[in-house]
């Protein structure tokens, strides 16, 4: 009866290994059919989200497009592609807006920034970032309005030397406690702000423009 119940050929390494094997096909199938599922679903709320974030960098009030649908790519310093998303009101550029990137104490500060077509700031928002909470993460405008100071600036004002945090002899406040995560964040917005000055004629220029150069 033991023989019955238990036949001999389950201790096989073949018979275990084969087992194993059909569990694993079983739950990779099961994972993509998942992910088949879900993924338009995932893609649409992080269209949603994205826009959420454009809407608090580029106001609505200034645009009549999808700013999803009119988007530039550019190569940052570092050589990766950056996206750029313009607003616009009929066929002239409103504003852009793109991602930069800080070096914070506790890794990558991700920072949505807005852009009018003078160089000046309409709106910065951070997106991801690991810094200590209760120090760091006052870059969270949910947290504190000291990213709205950079609202209205540009690299003329203050001065560039003057963009940097007041321990740097700059102009924009730090965090007791937390010099870095400012000092990366007002970095990367100056940064952000030199790429957009140097790609200004690009960016600005009229969309029957842009469209034309895209048809050749």
């Amino acid at each position: 009866m033991t023989d019955v119940l238990n036949p001999s050929y389950r201790d096989r390494i073949g018979y275990q290994a084969g087992l194993l094997g059909g569990f694993s096909l079983l739950a990779a199938a099961l994972l993509v059919m998942g992910n088949i599922a879900t993924r338009d679903t995932i893609a649409q709320r992080q269209a949603e989200d994205l826009l959420a974030s454009l809407s608090q960098v580029i106001p609505p009030e200034r645009h009549d497009n999808d700013l999803l649908a009119a988007t530039l790519e550019l190569t940052g310093t570092d050589g990766e592609p950056i996206t750029v998303y313009r607003a616009l009101e009929g066929l002239d550029v409103t504003g852009v807006a793109f991602e930069v990137v800080g070096q914070g104490y506790a890794g990558p500060i991700d920072i949505l920034l807005g852009v009018d077509p003078a160089g000046r700031v309409l709106g910065a928002r951070v997106l991801a970032h690991a810094e200590t909470p209760g120090l760091g993460d006052k870059i969270e405008v949910s947290r504190n309005d000291w990213i709205l100071a950079f609202n209205g600036r540009s690299l003329g004002d203050p001065p560039a030397e003057r963009w940097a945090v007041k321990k740097d002899d700059g102009e924009f406040d730090q965090f007791s406690g937390a010099t870095i995560t400012p000092r990366a964040v007002v970095g990367a917005i100056k940064g952000g702000l030199e790429l957009f000055g140097a790609h200004r004629d690009a960016l600005t220029a009229s969309a029957v423009l842009n469209e034309a150069a895209d048809g050749d």
